[in-house]
């Protein structure tokens, strides 16, 4: 009898316990926002649960939000007051990136809010938005937000370590590109190989001296004496530019929430 009072009141407070979990998952906003219905709806099936599995997991708010109008805003007014209104952000800090796409300008812009500040800074957004970029321009847009999605994860997990990417120690190059870049050159030798043997095999009349005085013409040239003299010398300084500071750059939004970010066109 006892035994089954305990197994009951564990089925009611895993089954509470459930439903809150239910209705927490409810309660928060959507993370992807088409507005200006850019994905199928199979892209934004997946999309959306990749956007979901990623905040949850990183306990970080990843969304993206697609629209036709600004409503007389910048990007960086429209983007963070979609976020802080919509009451985005996970945790006390509100952690959370957002990507907006603004396709009456064909404008990108990335928001950061809590730790997400940390997490993306200015160097980061912008090798973000070079990586989602091409795509964008070739209406590529599922792509764009897949690449988008995860790199937020990458971003998020380095950021982490303590270590965020930022201008020193940004993520590298795909191997693919590395190997395009080694065939190109290995191409450019080649050519270059071939046209010198070309050009080598086209000086019939050169044959090699055994010493030094044997190229110059009997009586084409005859110094008695010579000497150097040194008159002045000039030197040019040139100020070393200053690196840019690293870290993120933050403003204030319309709500008093601070936020990091950047964008550019597509």
């Amino acid at each position: 009898m006892i035994k089954r009072k305990i197994t009951y009141w564990l089925f009611v407070v895993a089954f509470i316990c459930m439903g809150i979990v239910f209705i927490d998952a409810q309660s928060h906003p959507s993370r992807l926002i088409d507005n200006a219905f850019l994905l199928s709806d199979s892209e934004k099936s997946s999309l959306e649960s990749k956007l979901d599995s990623i905040s949850q997991n990183q306990e970080c708010d990843v969304i993206i939000l697609s629209t036709n109008t600004l409503e007389g805003k910048t990007t960086t007014e429209y983007a963070d007051d979609f976020y802080d209104y919509n009451n985005y952000g996970i945790g006390d800090d509100k952690n959370g990136v957002l990507l907006l796409i603004n396709m009456e300008e064909r404008d990108w812009y990335i928001s950061t809010c809590g730790f997400g500040i940390t997490a993306f800074t200015d160097a980061g957004i912008e090798y973000i938005g070079n990586e989602i970029q091409p795509y964008l321009k070739d209406a590529k847009y599922s792509k764009a937000f897949e690449t988008y999605a995860d790199l937020c994860d990458k971003f998020i997990t380095q950021a982490k370590t303590g270590k965020p990417y930022d201008k020193k120690n940004l993520p590298k190059k795909p191997f693919k590109i590395v190997m395009e870049i080694l065939i190109s050159v290995g191409i450019g030798v080649a050519i270059a190989f071939m046209v010198g043997k070309l050009m080598k095999s086209q000086l019939k009349t050169v044959r090699s001296k055994a010493q030094a005085t044997d190229y110059v013409d009997k009586n084409s040239l005859n110094i008695t004496n010579s000497n150097e003299m040194f008159i002045f010398s000039r030197i040019n300084r040139t100020a070393k530019p200053k690196e840019k500071n690293s870290g993120s750059s933050t403003h204030q939004s319309s709500s008093g929430t601070t936020h990091g970010g950047g964008g550019g066109k597509f």
